[in-house]
């Protein structure tokens, strides 16, 4: 005679309670298909990604803006194969055509007209997309490493503990709270002042005064990642705590850092062509760069405005590329702000 399965009967107190569950918890996932399982978080990032569009449109811009900077000085002036209206961005084609009080506009040789000195303008925005992106790339770089060092080694220290690591700690964040205190393009202002004009120059100052945003919120990751459970778990099976903090604390805590470098990507490009505008770029202001055509354009404002209207609209739209882009990653790697 068949007897009925015994019925399972949950363990007596909390720890078994939860234990059970944890176990149904496991058997469930073990029977659910492989295509119904959750994804890696780099994956669901990237499925996010493509159905966002706004990281789609920023993405392009992006896209179009490297694109044009890594060609535009190889078609200023174009190969002789390649029939297009392109000059050299400092030959001045069209200086018969300067008149006082007139400047040529667009024309099917000039596609953006002239500037004040003959210059082909089309020529000219190609040509400084790369000086321009150039400056912003090289200045988030410096930012990203100098504040990651610096958020990193304040965040080590505080999370190994101890006296001297809460000294260290504090002494970087003082550092820190003292370049907060001024306005990140008065800093910058003030580092290229000194350091003199170029576009090294540039560089470094929007370098410099992206610094306190990456070390700030690099360390503050760290702190948040160092109360995770697989920081208590490698704690209890022995594992040495510089060890965890280099090969695993340190390591998670870059995804919110990588997504700022993107947004900073484009107040560097808007704080360069503020010192560019301000006379502290390129001393050879032949050379073009958005925002020393911009500081170019202010004196013939009265003749030809769209002098100035090209680079401001360049510089705006780039920079909006890259703030949606940022955005959209922050979205999609924020648990909170996943939809």
């Amino acid at each position: 005679m068949a007897t009925e399965p015994a019925q399972r009967t949950s363990p007596p107190g909390p720890i078994g309670r939860r234990r059970a569950e944890r176990l149904d918890r496991l058997a469930e996932l073990a029977a659910t298909p492989p295509d119904e399982r959750g994804e890696s978080l780099t994956r669901e990032t990237l499925r996010r990604l493509r159905r966002s569009p706004m990281a789609m449109v920023g993405a392009s811009i992006v896209l179009i803006f490297v694109v044009i900077a890594l060609i535009g000085p190889l078609l200023t002036p174009p190969p002789s194969w390649l029939p297009l209206p392109l000059y050299s961005p400092i030959e001045n084609v069209g200086l018969e055509q300067i008149r006082p009080g007139q400047i040529p506009g667009p024309s099917g040789d000039h596609w953006l007209g002239l500037d004040h000195l003959g210059r082909d303008e089309l020529s000219r925005m190609l040509y400084g997309a790369r000086q321009t992106l150039l400056v912003g790339v090289v200045a988030t770089l410096i930012g990203f490493t100098a504040g990651a060092v610096i958020g990193g080694v304040a965040g080590a220290a505080y999370g190994l503990g101890g006296r001297i690591g809460r000294w260290i700690d504090s002494i970087l964040m003082r550092f820190i709270d003292l370049l907060l205190a001024m306005p990140p393009l008065l800093l910058a202002f003030s580092v290229a002042a000194v350091l003199g004009r170029s576009l090294t120059a540039v560089m470094i100052a929007v370098g410099v005064a992206a610094t306190p945003i990456f070390a700030r919120l690099l360390r503050g990751s760290m702190i948040a990642q160092a109360n995770r459970d697989y920081v208590l778990a490698a704690t209890s099976l022995g594992v040495r705590r510089p060890r965890i903090v280099l090969s695993h604390v340190f390591p998670n805590s870059l995804a919110p850092v990588i997504v700022q470098a993107t947004l900073t990507l484009a107040t560097a490009i808007i704080e360069a062509a503020g010192l560019s505008f301000l006379g502290l770029g390129n001393p050879d202001s032949r050379w073009p760069e958005w925002g020393t055509m911009l500081a170019q354009a202010q004196a013939q404002l009265a003749v030809q405005p769209m002098l100035a209207v090209y680079p401001a609209i360049a510089i705006i739209i780039t920079a909006l590329g890259f703030t949606l882009l940022g955005e959209a990653m922050r979205e999609a790697l924020d648990p909170k702000l996943r939809r």
